[in-house]
């Protein structure tokens, strides 16, 4: 009986021990995002990129709206979105860089996503890493985390008379 009994004192240490690892490392994950944003619950997406429009969009009962009436493309608002959800590789202080060289005085792009403010620069010069701006602080994301331009008419593709 007294085995028994140790045995589950066991189980239930290892039990404990490894939920609050599991706590931990889920906290320690969030420390390394862009926002801690859940990119399934922003509601307010606006972008600006150099050359382009700026674009707004608002997710009403589940579907992304802009203009607040014409539906929009629901793929590019959602890709918008998990930008909040980016991990960083290090975070800096922003007074460590000068942000005109490194692509952020002005920035490539902008996008807000519930109020929270993203400015994406320029590329580091190691790694397939770039900048962004949070606040007062420079993160290191994956290149490919710049939000994209927009899609664009296409050529036709129909063969016309020549002149």
């Amino acid at each position: 009986m007294r085995t028994r009994l140790i045995g589950l004192l066991v189980v239930l240490a290892l039990i404990v021990a490894v939920a609050w690892q599991w706590r931990a490392d889920e906290s320690d994950a969030r420390a390394h995002l862009l926002t801690a944003l859940d990119p399934d619950t922003v509601s307010h997406v606006e972008l600006i990129l150099k050359g382009s429009p700026a674009q707004r969009f608002e997710r009403h009962d589940g579907q992304w709206l802009t203009d607040g009436t014409r539906i929009a493309d629901q793929g590019r608002a959602d890709e918008l979105a998990s930008l909040a959800a980016t991990p960083v590789a290090t975070w800096n202080s922003a007074s460590t860089f000068d942000e005109a060289k490194i692509g952020l005085a002005p920035p490539v792009a902008v996008l807000v996503l519930d109020g929270v403010r993203v400015e994406f620069g320029d590329m580091a010069a190691l790694g397939k890493q770039r900048y962004a701006k949070v606040g007062d602080r420079i993160a290191f994301v994956p290149a490919q985390a710049l939000p994209r331009a927009p899609r664009t008419a296409s050529l036709p593709t129909h063969d016309s008379p020549a002149p």
